[in-house]
């Protein structure tokens, strides 16, 4: 490296350049999520596992770390299968509540729930509501592809805002510029 710092300025050129074009595109947030909920989640969960985990080391406190880490690991199988249930919780609260502000949205191009799912804006046929396999009721998009199975956008109790809206949001960005389908209000 000279002393000008030249050596090191070629690298973060091309860094910034590549994130300039990852961030190039416009991106529409259709629906946000309410945090509220999803801190709940986050706590009730924490408290579960350490009721748990403090549940199977209690009794072997007394005879070291070894026995209560096999304790934790070995011990009772329900313990540890319930243990391993409110850290998943813990870890799926988190994670939506770190996308909470952009859960759904669009770049004119595919519709993307999260950080995980997207859908071709063509594909996208209609949205609707729906239970889901907890028995809360969620918006679900209508893809076709030849299937009879819808997809799960967002659960109603988690959404922030109001489901018509969502829905309008997602089938006038699916209508792109074929037009307004018939029956949206769009807010």
């Amino acid at each position: 490296m000279t002393n000008d710092g030249s050596a090191g300025a070629a690298p973060f050129a091309s860094l910034s350049v590549r994130t300039m074009k990852h961030w190039d595109r416009h991106i529409i947030v259709v629906a946000r999520l309410k945090a509220k909920p999803l801190l709940a989640g986050q706590l009730i969960s924490a408290l579960a596992f350490a009721a748990l985990a403090w549940g199977q080391v209690g009794p072997v406190r007394a005879d070291g770390a070894g026995e209560m880490i096999r304790a934790l690991l070995l011990g009772d199988a329900v313990a540890t299968a319930a243990m391993i249930a409110a850290a998943f919780a813990f870890w799926t609260c988190l994670r939506l509540w770190r996308q909470r502000e952009s859960y759904v949205f669009h770049d004119g191009v595919r519709l993307y729930r999260g950080s995980t799912l997207s859908w071709p804006l063509d594909a996208i046929r209609d949205v609707v509501i729906d239970r889901g396999a907890l028995g809360l009721p969620t918006l679900r998009l209508v893809v076709y592809d030849d299937s009879e199975v819808t997809r799960a956008l967002v659960p109603l109790p988690l959404l922030e805002g109001s489901a018509e809206g969502v829905r309008g949001g997602v089938l006038f960005a699916a209508t792109g510029m074929r037009g307004v389908p018939g029956g949206i209000t769009v807010n």
